[in-house]
C-alpha cells in the first residue's frame, strides 16, 4: 500500500513536473522573441545591441533612442496584451463552460470598442488626427476605459444571463454573442456617420487593433489591470477546475458558483476593455491560445492559465513582428493578421464541435 502511494506520488511530481518544463520553456521563447522583435523594424538592429541597450551598457545613441522609446513599449505592449486577453478566453471559457467563450466570439471586445469610441466622440475624451504616429490620441484614459468597461459590463450580463437560462448551451451563447457583436458594431456604424471625413479615417483606422500606439503611461494603466487581474485569475484556478466539473459538483465542495461566475466575467470584461481602448480590436487571441493550450497541458486551470498567458504573449508579439515586416516599410495592424491565423482555427473548432 505505502509503495502505491510512493509511486502515485512520484507519478504526479513528474505530471507537475513536466508541465511547469513548459512554462519555462515558454517564458525563454518570450524573452528571446523579445530581443528578436526588437531588432527588427525599419532600422534594423543587432540582438547583441538591443540587449546591451536594454542592461543600460555603452550603444550608439540612436539605438538606445529606437530600443527605449520606440520598440520597447510596442513589444511590452504586445506582450501584456496578449497575456490578458488569452486569460481572458480561457477563464470565460471555464467560467461559461463553452469552448466557443473570448472576448471577440462573444461580442465583449465590440462592446468595449462602441464605448471608446463613444467616450472619444460624444464625451470628448480623446482627440482625432490624422498623424503618423497615429489616428487618435486619448487625452482622457480613465473616462475613455471606463465607458469601454461600462459597455463590456453590459454584454458580459447579457451573457451571463443566458448561460443561466435553462437549456442554454454553447451554440446558444455563441449566437447571442454574435448579435451582440453586430448591435454594438451597428452603433459604432452609427457614431461614424456623423463623424467628418478625418474623424471618420481616424475611428475605422482605430477599430483595427495596433500594438504599436500604446505611449508608456498607457502600458502602465494597460499592465497594472493586466497584473491585478491575473493574480485575482490564478487564486481562483481551484474554484474554475470545480466549476468546470459541473455547477452541482462545485456547489458540494464549497464553491460559490454564481459568485465565482460573475467577478470572473467582470475582471475578464475589464482587462477587454483596456485593451480595446488602448489598442483597438484584437480578435482571436483569446479563443486560441487557451485551446492549444488545452491540448498541451490539459485542462488544469493551475497551470491552463500561466501558460495561456505565455502562448497568449507569444503568440501577439509574433503576429506584431510579422504583421511589422511582410509589407516593410509599411506597417499592417497586427488585428489584420491574427484574424488570419484565427478564423480558420474559429471555423475547425466549431466543425468539430459538431462532428462530436
Amino acid at each position: 500500500m505505502h509503495l502505491m502511494h510512493g509511486a502515485k506520488h512520484e507519478e504526479y511530481s513528474r505530471y507537475v513536473g513536466r508541465k511547469i518544463t513548459l512554462v519555462f520553456l515558454g517564458l525563454a521563447v518570450l524573452i528571446g522573441l523579445s530581443l528578436i522583435s526588437m531588432s527588427k523594424g525599419a532600422a534594423s538592429l543587432p540582438v547583441r545591441e538591443v540587449a546591451k541597450a536594454l542592461l543600460g551598457l555603452d550603444v550608439a545613441r540612436q539605438c538606445e533612442l529606437i530600443v527605449w522609446n520606440i520598440r520597447l513599449p510596442q513589444v511590452l505592449a504586445a506582450v501584456v496584451a496578449g497575456a490578458g486577453l488569452s486569460l481572458s478566453g480561457a477563464v470565460m471559457q471555464s467560467v461559461l463552460r463553452n469552448p466557443l467563450g473570448s472576448p471577440f466570439t462573444l461580442g465583449i471586445s465590440h462592446a468595449a470598442a462602441f464605448g471608446a469610441a463613444f467616450a472619444v466622440m460624444i464625451l470628448g475624451s480623446g482627440t482625432m488626427a490624422s498623424s503618423q504616429v497615429g489616428a487618435i490620441s486619448i487625452s482622457n484614459p480613465y473616462l475613455t476605459t471606463g465607458m469601454a468597461f461600462f459597455f463590456s459590463m453590459a454584454a458580459s450580463g447579457v451573457i451571463v444571463g443566458i448561460s443561466r437560462m435553462r437549456g442554454s448551451t454553447p451554440e446558444v451563447m455563441v449566437l447571442s454573442g454574435v448579435a451582440l457583436g453586430a448591435l454594438f458594431t451597428a452603433g459604432t456604424m452609427f457614431l461614424q456617420f456623423f463623424a467628418d471625413d478625418v474623424q471618420l479615417a481616424a475611428m475605422v483606422f482605430w477599430t483595427f487593433g495596433d500594438v504599436g500606439r500604446a505611449s508608456w503611461s498607457e502600458l502602465g494603466v494597460l499592465s497594472i489591470v493586466t497584473g491585478l487581474a491575473s493574480v485575482y485569475f490564478l487564486l481562483n484556478a481551484w474554484n474554475y477546475n470545480a466549476v468546470d466539473a459541473g455547477d452541482e459538483t462545485a456547489q458540494s465542495l464549497g464553491v460559490r458558483v454564481q459568485r465565482v461566475r460573475i467577478l470572473g466575467m467582470i475582471m475578464a470584461s475589464l482587462v477587454t476593455s483596456v485593451a480595446v481602448a488602448f489598442l483597438g480590436i484584437i480578435g482571436f487571441v483569446g479563443l486560441v491560445c487557451p485551446h492549444m493550450v488545452r491540448r498541451l497541458m490539459g485542462g488544469d486551470n493551475r497551470f491552463l492559465l500561466p501558460a495561456s498567458m505565455l502562448l497568449g504573449a507569444i503568440l501577439l508579439l509574433a503576429s506584431d513582428t510579422a504583421a511589422r515586416l511582410i509589407l516593410a516599410p509599411h506597417l499592417l495592424p497586427v488585428s489584420i493578421l491574427t484574424a488570419f491565423l484565427g478564423a480558420p482555427v474559429f471555423l475547425a473548432l466549431i466543425i468539430r464541435g459538431y462532428a462530436r
